[in-house]
């Protein structure tokens, strides 16, 4: 008999050779009918896999990340055996699954898919799918797995990689691919395909080598899933941030500044510095100080901070200056000047906390090809702080910071996140610095906040900083994706590495610990996910302008640059359309650039010293005739709903 452990903690007794469909079937029926994939001891197995060890089990469904993953690669099998029928003397290579789907990098020789072919591929999935055929693992030497592939130079290559009795087959109906496993029971399970695009890919991801087509798809277990993805990505190309920041006239992207450097418009400038202001506010309630620091510095500054090391071969070059042998870099990181600000005078644990904040503007040089809107880009700033406390405080300091980041979550509708513990790889602790001993304080240090504060969390390995583990927030916006916002750090390493003391109650000098944190994250990458979640509706207290005067001629302007006026003394930010256009084409223009109220003034408006208020979005419903008063009213108590109060 073996013991299997459940992820529950509870214990179960069955026959060696028990299978991970078995286990499920013991507990129901309709688990069994909902298990797509398993995970035994930390490796992916199939349903079928017969058991022979005492072992932890993970039965996944569609409903888990891990099984769509599954799900995902069985119909890359698919897909490429239906490629290989429709486009014979192709070459297979890759077919991974990937955060929405899937992809299979394809040499197709002389021959090309256009869009035309997508239709008869995905009927033809289907088709095998229809077949409920089984997906089969079975081991394979090295010397056969070459001679099966010797015309195939990519798998060639992939074989001669790996160690004779590790190599495996995927069969199902009569198609075989080269895999490590990982898939669902049977293709019958598959309901829905479509492939999404082509594109190219260099092999293995080098430009040096060929390159090949990337064919990238996705499947459901039921076509309305299918159906309900498609609207949702109509839906995410509305809101698209890149579309909407033009629309908006929020920023831009020059090819003469450079890729991935964003140029803020006046609206655009408008909206983060309303966004810096809010978070300052908080911060000075909860005890930060501000500070600014260059936007470069000397090389060994980041040599030893440890960034050079990890980040310097993929970052900007070193600036040379007309001194021999003096080297600076574009700053990559914020942390490194704050800890040399610490070190600028020696601190006594009276003097502790200390709480450094700055909106800091950074530099990585990310590929070309990586470079998406405002959500990857070269420059970009971080709503960043440092807090250097001694070990007595450090539960109580992580805990305000939870505090000021759901603070800040709350006032700006993101209400749907995890709490993901970011922790070091349980194997490869070759890419993190700093003792065994510092990490495990760390992460212990998190864990403990994180449950005292109640937070739904999930333990992710291998996702730390390099210097440290982080209590990262997954948030989802309005259309279900999920985006990471904002991040607390916990770092033994810095201070160790910036010789930072205190001297304790002992008189003695003790190390500081440091935490890093960032609500936002980057400013920039935080307003695209803004602008997507709310798809230009921002929250009334941020909104660069919150009403748009339009008047009925130019004989009402003078009434309208009062009502201006007016608005001004309540702190209302207004413009005036006075443009010689109709009022049809006026209301349409606001409507498209999102003003929240459209103030309406003619001759009736004009005698009785009112305004007729339309609201963005509510066509057909009707305007409402207030006083100025009266809309300041309306204006402020929308505020107060959303616009939450910070307290410490």
């Amino acid at each position: 008999m073996i013991k299997i452990t459940l992820p529950d903690g509870s214990v179960k007794e069955f026959a060696q050779g028990v299978t991970p469909m078995d286990v499920a079937k013991s507990i129901s029926e309709g688990l069994a009918r909902n298990v797509i994939s398993a995970s035994f001891n930390g490796t992916t197995v199939e349903t079928a896999t017969e058991l022979t060890t005492d072992g932890s089990l993970i039965l996944y469904t569609w409903n888990d990340k891990d099984g769509k993953k599954a799900f995902w690669h069985s119909t890359s099998h698919v897909m490429a055996q239906a490629l290989e029928e429709l486009f014979p003397g192709i070459k297979l290579t890759l077919g991974p699954a990937i955060d929405n789907g899937f992809y299979y990098d394809v040499d197709f020789g002389d021959q090309k898919i256009t869009d035309a072919d997508f239709k008869k591929v995905e009927d033809r999935v289907l088709e095998i799918s229809r077949g409920k055929y089984e997906f089969t693992m079975r081991s394979v030497s090295k010397a056969e797995a070459l001679e099966v592939y010797k015309d195939n130079e990519y798998k060639t290559e992939l074989i001669s990689n790996l160690e004779d009795g590790t190599i495996t087959f995927c069969d199902h109906a009569d198609f075989f691919d080269l895999c490590r496993g990982g898939h669902i029971p049977n293709t019958g399970i598959i309901k829905a395909f479509k492939i999404m695009s082509v594109a190219g890919a260099y092999w293995r991801g080098d430009e040096k080598n060929k390159q090949l087509t990337r064919v990238y798809g996705i499947s459901f277990p039921k076509q309305k899933d299918l159906t309900d993805y498609l609207e949702l990505l109509e839906e995410a190309k509305r809101r698209d941030h890149r579309k909407l920041g033009k629309e908006l006239e929020l920023f831009a992207f020059s090819q003469k500044v450079g890729q991935g450097l964003p140029l803020w418009l006046p609206k655009g400038a408008a909206l983060r510095d309303r966004l810096e202001q809010f978070l300052k506010k908080a911060q000075k309630k909860a005890g930060y100080e501000q500070v600014v620091t260059p936007h470069i510095g000397q090389k060994e500054l980041y040599v030893t901070s440890g960034h050079y090391e990890k980040y310097g071969a993929d970052s900007f070059q070193p600036i040379h200056t007309p001194a021999e042998g003096e080297e600076f870099l574009l700053k990559p990181m914020n942390c490194p000047h704050h800890c040399e600000i610490y070190n600028v005078r020696p601190w006594s644990y009276k003097d502790l906390p200390k709480r450094y904040a700055e909106f800091g503007t950074v530099y990585r040089y990310e590929q070309s090809g990586e470079l998406h809107g405002l959500t990857r880009v070269r420059g970009f700033t971080q709503d960043d702080a440092h807090i250097f406390c001694t070990p007595e405080q450090l539960d109580e300091e992580f805990k305000k910071v939870i505090d000021l980041v759901l603070y800040v979550f709350g006032s700006l509708g993101f209400e749907n996140f995890t709490a993901q513990i970011s922790l070091r790889d349980q194997e490869d602790r070759a890419k993190y610095i700093g003792s065994d001993e510092n990490w495990e304080k760390a992460e212990n240090a998190i864990i403990n906040a994180a449950k005292d504060k109640g937070l739904n969390t999930v333990v992710e390995y291998g996702e730390a900083a390099f210097y440290g583990p982080k209590l990262d927030f997954m948030v989802k916006d309005a259309l279900g994706r999920q985006w990471q916002l904002g991040t607390i750090q916990v770092d033994y390493n810095l201070p160790e590495r910036f010789d930072l003391t205190y001297k304790g109650s002992d008189n003695e000098l003790h190390r500081p610990v440091m935490i890093h944190r960032a609500p936002f994250g980057s400013m920039e990458r935080f307003i695209a996910i803004l602008l997507e979640h709310t798809a230009g509706n921002f929250p009334i207290w941020l909104m660069p302008e919150q009403a748009i005067i339009l008047s009925l001629s130019e004989k009402y302007e003078n009434y309208a640059k009062k009502v201006l006026d007016l608005l001004e003394n309540h702190e209302i930010r207004a413009l005036i359309d006075n443009r010689n256009e109709t009022i049809g084409k006026k209301i349409r223009e606001a409507e498209v650039q999102k003003y929240p109220f459209m103030l309406i003034v003619g001759e009736e408006e004009e005698k009785n010293g009112t305004i007729s208020v339309r609201r963005h979005g509510q066509e057909g419903k009707g305007n409402i005739t207030v006083s100025i008063d009266e809309f300041a009213s309306i204006i402020n108590e929308e505020i107060k709903k959303t616009l939450k109060t910070f307290t410490v």
